[in-house]
Formats: C-alpha cells, sequence, structure tokens
C-alpha cells in the first residue's frame, strides 16, 4: 500500500484503539499534496462522480483521502480499500470524483463540514493545514453538558487543566452549540469558528480538530481529550487549586506563544 495511505491507515486505527469510534462514529479527510498525488496517480481511476447541495470555495481541484460514510474506523486495518478512498474535487467546486477506494460507498456526510474546514484552515494557515480529524472522545463531550457553549469558558479550563494545553492551542477552542449533524449548516456554523480556532467541540457530540500533519490533528485531538478527562476526574473529587493567569502568561514567554487575550482574565 501506499505511504500516505499507510499513514492514513494509521491515524484511523489509533483514534479507535482511543474509544474515540464507537461503530462507524467519526471521520478523517486528507489534503493530498502534489507528491502524494503523483505517487499514487497509478491506482486512481475516474470511477464515480457526485454533486454537492452547493457549491464549496477554496478547494477546487483539490485531492482529498477521506474516510467513508456508515464505514467502521476499526475496519481500516483489514480493509482500507473498503474504509476510506481518494477523491478529486471538481475546477467548479460544486461536486467530486472518487478515484480510489471507497467500495460500495460514498464519502463521510460530513464530507461539507471537512472541505468547507479545509478551505477556511488553508488561509488561516497559509497552506499548512492539510489534516482534518472528526472524533468522538468521551470526556471533552461529556464536558459540554457541564457548560454554556462559549469558547472562552471551554477554553480556559482545559488551559487550566493541563498544562500543555495552553502551549498547543494558544488560541483556545471554539465550540458550536448542538446542532443536527451532516449538513452545511452545521458545517457553516463550524468554519465561523475554526479560522481562528485550531479545533472545534460541536456540544453533546465531539470534535473537530486540523493539524499540519496527522500526527499534529491526532495530538491536539488527544491533548483536549486529556484535559476534559483531568478536569472531569478533578471536579468530582473537588477543585481547590488551579493554573492562574500568571502561571498561563509565564507558560506564553516561556514557550514563546501568545494567549489569546480575550480568554485571559
Amino acid at each position: 500500500m501506499k505511504d500516505i495511505l499507510e499513514r492514513f491507515r494509521r491515524l484511523c486505527v489509533d483514534g479507535y484503539v482511543q474509544g474515540w469510534h464507537e461503530r462507524n462514529g467519526g471521520n478523517l479527510s486528507y489534503r493530498m499534496p502534489a507528491e502524494d498525488v503523483s505517487d499514487c496517480n497509478d491506482i486512481m481511476t475516474d470511477c464515480r462522480s457526485f454533486s454537492f447541495s452547493e457549491p464549496i470555495r477554496g478547494i477546487e481541484g483539490e485531492y482529498f483521502i477521506v474516510t467513508g460514510t456508515g464505514r467502521y474506523m476499526r475496519n481500516a486495518e483489514i480493509d482500507p480499500e473498503g474504509t476510506f478512498g481518494i477523491i478529486r474535487v471538481n475546477d467548479a467546486g460544486d461536486g467530486y470524483t472518487v478515484l480510489w477506494g471507497l467500495r460500495d460507498s460514498r464519502p463521510t456526510s460530513e464530507l461539507p463540514t471537512h472541505l468547507m474546514n479545509h478551505a477556511v484552515r488553508f488561509q488561516a494557515t497559509g497552506g499548512r493545514c492539510r489534516v482534518i480529524y472528526h472524533a468522538h472522545p468521551a470526556n471533552i463531550t461529556a464536558l459540554t453538558y457541564t457548560i454554556r457553549p462559549d469558547a472562552k469558558t471551554l477554553s480556559r479550563i482545559l488551559w487550566q487543566s493541563e498544562t500543555e494545553c495552553a502551549v498547543v492551542f494558544p488560541e483556545g477552542i471554539g465550540i458550536v452549540p448542538w446542532m443536527v449533524p451532516g449538513g452545511m449548516e452545521i458545517a457553516k456554523a463550524t468554519c465561523a469558528l475554526i479560522d481562528r480556532f485550531p479545533a472545534v467541540v460541536w456540544a453533546f457530540h465531539g470534535v473537530f480538530a486540523s493539524g499540519s500533519s496527522f500526527d499534529e490533528a491526532f495530538g491536539l485531538m488527544h491533548t483536549i481529550e486529556k484535559a476534559a478527562e483531568i478536569y472531569l476526574k478533578a471536579s468530582a473529587v473537588g477543585i481547590i487549586n488551579t493554573i492562574t493567569d500568571d502561571n498561563l502568561s509565564e507558560l506564553g514567554k516561556a514557550f514563546g506563544v501568545t494567549l489569546n487575550p480575550d480568554f485571559l482574565e
């Protein structure tokens, strides 16, 4: 199997092992650079084309590896060609063609959110972002039941729960109130936040994380989930001490990052 497909498969399996992908939950997409497209040219054929309900701008002509709708992440190890595939968005941005994989399937129902997020993160990072990863980690999902859907509140909880959080996501984390998944409305709501946050939590549902690589996106998801777990455990016992804003400022200086000033008090 091609190296890039192996690396894509690894993240699928790693997320499943973490317990983030019950049944067919979660999805993953990767925007392919020219060298990956060239490496996969010999396995790609123009086999099926589909249309979007409305055009998606900023990703015209791009190639993506994406997981399939109704597919189980746990099967990526034994059946990669049935679990994910390669697509190319057409030059008008109003549809796409499946070029490899996705046997008896089509891309995830969250494809509009993935592609719109890719377009936004492309602009926000100068093209550095290539991975969008959606998973259902239990602790961050549970945390959304205990707070209002407010980015400042959520970000401060996470920053103060695990020292590395302020360094990993100094911008903070966005949050979307509960919405029906799988359509353009939640895609647009997510995009309105992911231009300034590297990850967006869907209340009562899961997380969309972005990154320049599979490691970066997985690491971001893992850090968010671990911090949420620490907070919930500490809250259950009773929090009597925490990371202060002065501590957060010291962290920023030590690691050369600028914490979102709107989230400091």
